[in-house]
């Protein structure tokens, strides 16, 4: 086994324990409530208002938590009317392979419980003894439960908290849940111990710097004879690395210069391509619009000619009406012809009438047929002009469009064309440079790879021959001089390499605690991420956990990434993602960490807020799933959610407000 693995295992509590019961009374809405809880998962659910983040706070208030909900007083939280409330949470205290939870206590059952009066004091109590807070955090403390911890108690509206706290913060949380938290403490003690041994070293430094005041001359002699021999050395480098520099960029420049040829060349391919395609739908949509106009002009010519045959029609049946009407008129005429004319006369005359009359008849009956089958006509007629209008003047805009589209497709040719003019002229350039090189590079040599620019190397080297000509006045004695006057300091290097052993050898010891954290932290991370992805997964998300390392503990940080539906995984962050995505991105990271977490108890309140009901379905499946697989650790999850999914293993609480009051059932 690793120093890490068995280091952890010995700091997670041998000897758990579950909250049995809560019991509130005159606790905000609750005037006398028994809450039963139990191992594995307890579902706390109801509307908004019926009293179920209180069931949470007053958990944290039992703990000593400084937290109240809306930064409230303690005396706030008593229900209206009375003078003093209690909390208390009825422990299991059964004993586990021989040995009790709290080994002081004789019962299988530990109450823990804190009062709180009007005035505004408290005091907590332990199997009704009264008890200092101090030994409550001794107790919690013994447990690994932290209440100020979000990844153990999250009350309402604390997921965007977590998803606000830094790397280094979700990291030093991260560190208390899984039992990390000693190991910072022995590194920060062993980096106390190692800045004292600096001090001591850089004292000594001092007083070897005072001595050395005698060779300080000669040193700077010798120093500048040294800066000189490696400044002459640098010379020549500079000179080779400006040549290869300056062919590197050359090749460079032509090689791009030939890659923008090639593509652009391709896109001016694809211009003209374009534009053939452009000029035949502009061609084909011109035609379709002549057509069309001489269909238009043939329906209007049916129309005119409909219309007129309706006038022809409509006068003629006003002449036989006129006919029939002055027909009317004469037919005493015609009696009194009779009586006077003969018979043979009359009855010509009669018949002459009868037939006029009939005449008329058909003639208006004719005229009335036709006119309904012109106003059918034209009925047809009319919506068919319409429809070939507004068909023209689509096929105009298209037109229109096609011209527009192949002058801009022209414009970006005769544009291509030119940059690609100028790309060759370049391209020309490089070439003639690159030979003019050759000559010298051919006598250099072994080829210098540099990333540097040649008009860097050249000021550098300008700077470094000014310099080696300041230096001409070094005697080439310098070294032989400064080594004779250096040994008068020899004892103090020797104490200054005792010291600096001492401060090696805590090196090397702080360098130890911190593999061994960093190796938890790794392991830690090796374990969770696997679980935090596979929750991600059921969102339609991915993601991973990622240790920020740094040179500094204090540094050091836990970053979580995570994309949604396809996108690439980025940090989580008050900014990136909306607050459904991040409260998801948060409950994986939760969630994965559960089986590390050596609380006994952990309790979520309203995780689910921001998420849609997709989310929120897939999260409480995850929930089920995992909380179920660690029956023996308990947990809270207040929703106010209808649950769509369930599971025979959770324990469900109800939580209704009833006459103003506060009062819970258990689900059977």
């Amino acid at each position: 086994m690793s120093r890490s693995v068995r280091e952890v295992s010995q700091e997670r509590p041998p000897h758990l324990t579950a909250v049995k019961e809560i019991i509130l009374e005159n606790f905000m809405s609750y005037e006398y409530a028994r809450i039963p809880l139990r191992e594995g998962l307890n579902l706390i659910v109801g509307p908004n208002g019926a009293g179920k983040s209180s069931v949470l706070l007053a958990i944290s208030v039992a703990f000593g938590q400084a937290y109240t909900e809306r930064s409230r007083k303690l005396s706030d939280l008593i229900r209206r009317g009375k003078d003093i409330a209690r909390v208390s949470l009825v422990f299991d205290n059964s004993a586990k392979e021989g040995r009790r939870p709290i080994p002081y206590s004789k019962s299988d059952t530990f109450m823990l419980s804190r009062y709180l009066r009007r005035d505004g004091s408290y005091w907590f109590e332990a199997d009704y003894k009264e008890i200092d807070k101090s030994e409550v955090v001794r107790l919690l403390r013994e447990f690994g439960i932290n209440p100020d911890n979000l990844l153990i108690i999250m009350h309402q509206g604390m997921i965007e908290e977590l998803g606000a706290v830094t790397p280094q913060e979700r990291l030093k949380m991260v560190e208390e849940a899984v039992g990390f938290a000693e190991y910072r403490q022995r590194i920060i003690l062993a980096e106390h111990e190692l800045s004292g041994l600096v001090g001591e070293e850089s004292s000594l430094l001092q007083l070897l710097d005072n001595a050395n005041q005698a060779l300080e001359y000669w040193k700077q002699v010798y120093d500048r004879y040294q800066e000189k021999r490696r400044e002459m050395e640098h010379r020549d480098l500079l000179s080779k690395e400006l040549l290869w520099a300056t062919e590197a960029k050359l090749a460079k420049s032509l090689q791009g210069a030939e890659e923008k040829i090639a593509s652009k060349t391709r896109a001016l391919e694809d211009l003209k391509s374009q534009q053939g395609e452009v000029t035949v739908d502009a061609e084909q949509t011109h035609q379709t619009l002549l057509d069309k106009q001489v269909e238009l002009r043939k329906l209007y010519y049916a129309l005119v000619r409909a219309e007129s045959e309706k006038a022809k029609d409509e006068s003629a049946r006003d002449a036989y009406r006129s006919i029939k009407e002055d027909l009317a008129g004469l037919s005493s005429t015609i009696d009194e012809l009779l009586a006077k004319s003969g018979e043979k006369s009359g009855k010509r005359l009669k018949e002459l009438a009868s037939y006029i009359e009939k005449k008329g008849a058909a003639a208006e009956e004719d005229a009335g047929r036709r006119k309904g089958e012109l106003d059918r006509e034209v009925s047809s007629l009319q919506p068919e002009i319409t429809r070939t209008e507004d068909l023209i003047k689509r096929t105009m805009d298209s037109y229109v469009s096609f011209k527009v589209k192949a002058e801009v497709l022209s414009y970006r040719i005769r544009i291509a064309e030119s940059d690609l003019h100028e790309l060759e002229r370049s391209a020309r350039e490089y070439k003639a440079e690159l030979d003019k090189l050759a000559p010298d590079i051919e006598k250099a040599g072994t080829r210098m790879e540099t990333a540097r620019q040649p008009y860097e190397v050249s000021e550098e080297l300008k700077l470094v021959s000014a310099h080696i000509q300041k230096m001409q006045d070094v005697p080439d004695d310098a070294e032989k001089i400064y080594n004779d006057y250096s040994g008068n300091i020899e004892e103090l290097k020797v104490k200054l390499a005792k010291l600096q052993d001492n401060r090696k050898s805590m090196l090397v010891e702080l360098d130890s605690r911190r593999s061994v954290w960093k190796k938890a932290i790794e392991d830690l991370i090796e374990a969770v991420d696997p679980p935090y992805q596979a929750v991600l997964s059921a969102a339609d998300a991915s993601g991973f956990i990622k240790f920020e390392q740094a040179d500094s503990i204090e540094d050091a940080g836990f970053d979580l990434y995570v994309g949604f539906r396809g996108g690439a995984p980025t940090t989580l962050d008050p900014f990136t993602q909306s607050g459904g995505e991040r409260s998801v991105a948060l409950m994986a990271f939760i969630l994965s960490l559960q089986a590390r977490i050596v609380s006994p108890l952990r309790a979520l309140d309203e995780f689910d807020i921001h998420m849609d009901p997709r989310n929120r379905e897939a999260m409480f499946k995850m929930i089920l799933s995992q909380m179920k697989q660690r029956e023996s650790s308990q947990y809270i999850v207040i929703t106010p959610s209808i649950l769509t999914v369930f599971d025979k293993s959770a324990h469900v609480i109800t939580v209704q407000a009833v006459h103003g009051g506060s009062e819970v059932k258990e689900l059977k």
